[in-house]
């Protein structure tokens, strides 16, 4: 049975819809590919303007290859008061002039632009909440703050410092990621991310004349090859996949040099450990060659751990009392929750319903964003999480 809050917070967001999708609509055309950093200021401007009317402090934290960040919290807080961080990006993986060919467009429920799924719904969707949560008077006793960065599409590489910090802190973390699904799952699980480079050198000669002086990095990079793929273990969820290889000078030369480039994705932090303890070890077959690696796990993995179960539970009855039943998933790709989950409980795919995403045809259910914001805005409303209150296993 819905409650009666969930009823009131159901009722303002019905009635904002308008207003809703007209700030949607701006968010999306106002462009930002996270390669061009002066892009990043007119949607950072437009989530500003909205939270300051909403009683926010917000501090631009300028980059210094990106378009910075932005940093919100109310103007008025209570000292020693838990917080908790909605976090979110503005960055888009499209180029500018994107929305000229593929303009906002409302046809059969769906909503569709540039970046409208990953992420910009998900900004508005943090509006939308904090609105509901000023019309219909329900004051957080977790102090909400939010955090917007302009590199996640990009690995958050001048970010995740802050974020790492900003988690440290937090009573919980909300990331407005897209949902993964027509059902809208959250992300309780995402895989983490690493990638490595592989060089090996060897000794050229000719290919005819005296292919016995040479040491063939091809031939060595051919037997490393094939160790790295068998390191996959996709019952364990564990995938390693060679993406490029390159190497050698010319066909009658022994070739001097070869290069693969390889992508990790595993499920729990203790597999990264071994992964990468593997590849670093890996030790030359083929007599006068030697192996380099660079590179590593990038991103650690968003775990079932038992804080984040905690959080979880509390989103499926928050679920609930809107007369919905939540459903989780594992994502094959990060986000920032992947960072923040080391540090706090975290909650993913709290954005909008819909699909595409990075692809032509990127959309949002616009029905389903009336209870993705109701349910935002009771999480922000709920009790902080008592660490010492650890769930039961599911």
């Amino acid at each position: 049975m819905v409650s009666e809050r969930a009823k009131r917070v159901l009722s303002f967001l019905q009635a904002d819809r308008g207003w809703t999708f007209r700030f949607l609509e701006s968010l999306v055309r106002a462009e930002s590919p996270s390669q061009i950093p002066d892009s990043q200021t007119a949607v950072q401007r437009l989530m500003a303007d909205e939270l300051e009317n909403l009683g926010f402090r917000v501090r631009k934290i300028a980059g210094a290859k990106t378009g910075g960040h932005l940093l919100a919290a109310p103007r008025r807080r209570h000292r020693g008061e838990p917080v908790q961080i909605m976090l979110g990006h503005c960055d888009t993986v499209w180029p500018s002039g994107t929305i000229e060919s593929m303009p906002v467009t409302i046809r059969s429920g769906q909503m569709t632009g540039p970046g409208i799924y990953d992420m910009k719904a998900g900004l508005a969707l943090m509006i939308c909440a904090l609105r509901a949560l000023n019309e219909c008077r329900l004051e957080p006793e977790v102090t909400p703050a939010v955090f917007i960065n302009s590199d996640e599409e990009t690995g958050s590489h001048e970010s995740k410092t802050m974020i790492a910090r900003l988690a440290k802190t937090a009573n919980r973390v909300l990331v407005l990621e897209p949902s993964m699904g027509p059902e809208g799952k959250l992300k309780t699980v995402r895989k983490g991310v690493g990638q490595f480079t592989i060089r090996v050198r060897g000794k050229a000669a000719h290919a005819g004349l005296e292919p016995e002086e040479g040491a063939s990095a091809i031939l060595e990079l051919s037997r490393v090859v094939q160790r790295l793929f068998a390191l996959s273990d996709p019952d364990h969820g564990i995938t390693v996949n060679v993406g490029t290889i390159d190497g050698g000078i010319r066909p009658n030369v022994v070739a001097p040099e070869s290069t693969a480039v390889v992508d990790v994705r595993v499920m729990a932090m203790e597999q990264a450990q071994t992964i990468e303890e593997t590849i670093r070890g890996l030790r030359p077959e083929t007599p006068g060659t030697e192996i380099e690696v660079e590179g590593g796990m990038r991103t650690p993995p968003l775990e079932r751990t038992p804080r984040n179960r905690m959080l979880w539970k509390v989103a499926k009855a928050m679920g609930r009392e809107l007369g919905l039943e939540l459903e989780e998933c594992l994502a094959g790709g990060g986000s920032d929750g992947n960072l923040t989950s080391l540090h706090a409980p975290t909650l993913d795919g709290l954005g909008a319903v819909g699909g595409g995403a990075h692809a032509a045809h990127e959309f949002i259910e616009m029905d389903r964003m009336v209870e993705r914001g109701a349910l935002l805005a009771l999480l922000l409303a709920s009790p902080p999480l008592d660490p010492n209150e650890l769930p039961a296993e599911d």
